[in-house]
């Protein structure tokens, strides 16, 4: 029985979103079981997705905050 956890920043994907909605989980738990079906032969009804939504002060990404890293990497690229 496979287990997978996705973990994302909690902050939307559009406008007046803050949060992964219902839809794009349901999308997510049906995408991730089939790649373990057409990968691993792993039948979807024994697949365990786990969804975790983390706040962005609680997520570091090359030794800061994320959202100071995405200001550095904004400040390289513009």
């Amino acid at each position: 029985m496979p287990i997978v956890t996705v973990q994302v920043t909690r902050e939307g994907t559009g406008p007046g979103t803050d949060h992964v909605t219902e839809e794009q989980k349901a999308a997510i738990y049906k995408g991730m079981s089939q790649v373990l079906l057409d990968v691993l032969g792993k039948p979807m009804d024994w697949t365990w997705v786990i969804f975790q939504e983390v706040e962005m002060e609680n997520w570091g990404w090359g030794g800061m905050p994320v959202a100071e890293y995405r200001k550095r990497l904004q400040a390289k690229s513009g």
